[in-house]
């Protein structure tokens, strides 16, 4: 295939991420750890985090080999080489992230006992943008690569994007079981029942809660919107390929790459303003960068339309240059939206963590309830605001115009990600102060940027779901179009349908079976948490009591952690690959679309209710121990600490969990599209 300008600017932009990795990684590791025992904390954390991806890793292979070999036999090899390269491309963006939060841990609370907000922030964006970078940088090489190999076959690529899914799924899941396990157990037993401060270095649990924040709010992060990422680009590419084959510009098939090689550069600048100009307000810091690699992605984007679009064609109706440039401006703009509405129903700034704070002091059942009206409520603004992008970036231009909005909330991802690994990083950052007896004032530091970075969070977090929904969308349509080209008729979505009816039903039944599982899961992990941590404050002689040169056995929970994460993982994650397969065979193409309908419906209000309901609880708790309503140890305090356990998982498990499943059946079904001839549906045919 002849190597086209937009894929040597994709190319080059991505060389250019990787570099950047490079500058930062050694930059985070010229830093200096601290003493001897906050090095050896640090060390511990990374020793844990390596050894549990290791394990995940190694049960994934299995899936990753079996799914590859049934894709090879069935739909073809070159499509199970692109499943590989996204799998690899997902699994290495992780371990390179990881593999530096776990080292910049001690190094920015170094930082911030000898140089203050500014050194230590400066230290965690670094290290943050690691994973940030290294998520764009990784997926838009390895998507070049394929394109370009494979000479811009869209069946063919559309597995990259299933690996890279398939690997997010597992990583998102697993890690989200790890560290809500331990962060209960630490918790429950820690400051309910021992009365003992977050992240003492007598709770045996505390480890395993600082390793669980890198493979979960890390590892698992970066995979995620990776596979988001990844997705959106292929959605369109997908789309872009039926309009090309139709006689139309190539403009649709150059506007993804370019797309995202312009975020690549956007997305470094906003990094270096805050490495640069951060003064002693982070959050504002952190808010300027983004804001500023998202105006300047919507420069350089709106300069390319101007200079290279051309007008075309998609089902009959011809679309201006400006339409895909409008549906990208959308995106970012309906993104914001989604991430500022998140931040106001999860951040103790604002009225409804506050109110969430106040109620605490009637007791846990109230903090629980309360949390979950506050998640329930949040879904209204957001889906409105998906409503609209969706009908207006339609009329831009077309299925294509909203796979490009999902394509452009994404564009910055290099810096929504180093925004929101920052967060895991200060947090750890606090443990090891706490851990190694530093002065109060070191904490006083890393807690203000661990506060930050639950805001930012937040906001990542509903970039991660309305871009999941745009997305999803975007895949469904690229899937409907797939099966029209492979059946060679229309395929129709009429409700009156009984195919289509029970792919609605099962679909929308799906992300609370799935979401049930990694509940039990996390239980069923916290539970063994809980009764190792008890077992060693009663077995231990003076570890409770903190006498001198008595040590809890951390590797034992650590331990614990890593074997509940991986048993419950596979069965969620096994069934979210079988039911597109399954679904499809037996209702056909139409009922597949069905399903997923009602997958995405459901799917979406159950991730934006369960990760702010989760949310709200974790910072009311914060709220509570900033001094407010009795403060810590409290009746309201010890309320909030029992909302917060019911919160963690919500927030981190099962929300980001959901936001992977409904992409993952999606790109499923549209690497299965090619088989709709094939397979019209066994109960289609009996009926």
């Amino acid at each position: 295939m002849e190597t086209l300008p937009f894929l040597k600017i994709a190319f080059g932009a991505s060389l250019l991420a990787l570099a950047f990795i490079v500058y930062l990684a050694k930059y985070v590791m010229s830093k200096p750890q601290g003493n001897d025992q906050m090095a050896a904390l640090s060390t511990s954390i990374q020793q844990g985090a390596r050894a549990f991806l290791k394990r995940e890793y190694s049960y994934v292979l299995v899936f990753v080999v079996i799914i590859g070999v049934v894709i090879g036999v069935g739909i073809g090899w070159s499509t199970t080489i692109a499943f590989v390269a996204g799998a690899l491309a997902s699994a290495s963006a992780g371990v390179i992230g990881m593999t530096i939060a776990t080292r910049a841990n001690a190094r920015t609370c170094h930082a911030a006992e000898t140089g203050g907000v500014k050194k230590a922030l400066d230290v965690a964006i670094s290290g943050g943008a690691v994973m940030g970078m290294g998520v764009v940088g990784v997926a838009l090489l390895g998507l070049v690569l394929v394109y370009w190999f494979f000479e811009g076959d869209a069946a063919i690529v559309n597995g990259y994007a299933m690996g890279a899914s398939l690997v997010a799924l597992f990583g998102r899941s697993g890690g989200g079981i790890f560290t809500k396990g331990a962060d209960m157990g630490a918790d429950l037993v820690g400051k309910v029942e021992a009365g003992i401060p977050e992240d003492d270095p007598r709770n045996p649990a505390v480890i395993a809660d600082n390793v669980g924040d890198n493979v979960g709010d890390v590892a698992g992060l970066g995979a995620d919107l990776l596979e988001s990422y990844v997705e959106s680009i292929i959605a369109s590419l997908a789309i872009a390929a039926i309009i090309t084959t139709a006689g139309g510009s190539m403009y649709t098939t150059a506007f993804p790459f370019m797309v995202a090689a312009i975020g690549i550069v956007a997305s470094a600048l906003g990094v270096i303003y805050v490495k640069k100009f951060a003064q002693s307000n982070p959050q504002g810091a952190l808010m300027m960068g983004t804001y500023i690699s998202a105006g300047l992605a919507v420069v350089g984007v709106g300069i390319y339309s101007a200079m290279q679009g051309s007008s075309f064609t998609l089902q009959g109706i011809e679309y201006t240059k400006w339409g895909p440039f409008f549906a990208c401006v959308l995106g970012i703009a309906s993104g914001s939206v989604i991430g500022f509405v998140s931040e106001y129903f999860t951040s103790g700034k604002f009225k409804p963590v506050q109110r969430l704070a106040e109620r605490c002091q009637t007791g846990p059942a109230i903090a629980v309830t309360e949390g979950t009206a506050i998640g329930m409520q949040s879904t209204a603004v957001p889906i409105i605001v998906l409503a609209i992008a969706v009908v207006l970036a339609y009329s831009f231009c077309g299925v294509y115009g909203v796979a490009i909005a999902a394509l452009g909330m994404l564009a910055t991802t290099g810096m929504v990600v180093a925004v929101d690994a920052y967060g895991p990083i200060a947090d750890n950052a606090g443990g090891i102060a706490e851990m190694a007896g530093l002065d109060p004032k070191v904490r006083e530091i890393t807690d203000n940027l661990d506060a930050v970075g639950n805001t930012t969070a937040a906001i990542g977090k509903g970039f991660a779901i309305g871009s999941a929904a745009f997305a999803a969308i975007g895949l469904l349509s690229a899937f409907m179009l797939a099966a029209e080209a492979a059946m060679g008729v229309s395929l129709s979505l009429s409700l009156s349908s009984p195919m289509i009816l029970a792919g609605l039903l099962i679909g929308a039944m799906m992300p609370f079976l799935f979401s049930s599982m990694l509940f039990r899961a996390v239980g069923n992990c916290a539970d063994m948490m809980i009764l190792e941590v008890r077992r060693q404050f009663r077995e231990i002689p003076g570890l409770k009591e903190g006498k001198e040169g008595v040590k809890p056995d951390s590797t034992t929970c650590v331990d614990i952690a890593t074997k509940g994460a991986i048993k419950g993982m596979m069965v969620p994650g096994g069934l979210a690959i079988m039911f597109p397969a399954i679904i499809g065979f037996l209702l056909g193409p139409a009922g597949l679309a069905g399903m997923l309908v009602g997958a995405i419906a459901t799917g979406v209000m159950l991730g934006i209710q369960t990760a702010n309901s989760g949310g709200a609880m974790d910072n009311a708790k914060k709220y509570v121990e900033e001094g407010n309503f009795g403060g810590k140890n409290s009746e309201a305090h010890k309320a909030a600490i029992v909302g917060d356990t019911v919160g963690d998982p919500l927030k981190d498990t099962v929300g980001p969990s959901i936001n992977i499943l409904i992409k993952l059946m999606c790109v499923i079904s549209l690497v299965l599209a090619p088989l709709a001839a094939k397979f019209p549906g066994l109960l289609a045919g009996i009926l």
